[in-house]
């Protein structure tokens, strides 16, 4: 039987079809292919940027920058010395843009003037790190990425 040139594009067609419909099939059933959102309550949080802006500003603006600092013991947080660290509130979140399960919230609570996050709850690669803070009714906020 012998195949002539409209048989063979249309068998490759087939072909280039079926590929593209096994590969779309394989990852959208696959479970190591993960498809969520970057958050679970992306839009509540976009709604809520406005604060972010502003607690960012006020942070400046007051002189309240944070200092991280990588050291072999984890990553340590230097809270401005000028506020008294007893009276600093907030959460420390801890996201990883690869992998959600080693995303990590923990409540802040000092008794100096800085916070150190162990070695060990961290993972080699990038990490984006979220402090929102408060101090005497100002609330603050730092952001930075960083590779560990």
């Amino acid at each position: 039987m012998k195949i002539n040139w409209g048989t063979g594009i249309v068998i490759a067609f087939i072909a280039f079809i079926a590929f593209i419909l096994y590969f779309v099939i394989r990852m959208s059933t696959d479970d190591q292919a993960n498809h969520d959102l970057v958050t679970q309550e992306y839009y509540k949080r976009e709604l809520a940027y406005q604060k972010e802006i502003d607690a960012s500003k006020s942070a400046m603006e007051l002189g309240a920058k944070l200092k991280l600092e990588k050291s072999e013991e984890g990553i340590t947080i230097f809270f401005p010395e000028k506020f008294d660290p007893k009276k600093i509130t907030g959460i420390v979140s801890l996201y990883r843009p690869s992998n959600k399960h080693l995303d990590l919230d923990f409540p802040l609570s000092l008794s100096k003037t800085h916070l150190l996050i162990p070695d060990n709850s961290l993972v080699d690669g990038r990490w984006d790190i979220t402090i929102k803070w408060q101090y005497e009714g100002n609330n603050f906020l730092f952001k930075e990425r960083l590779t560990y």
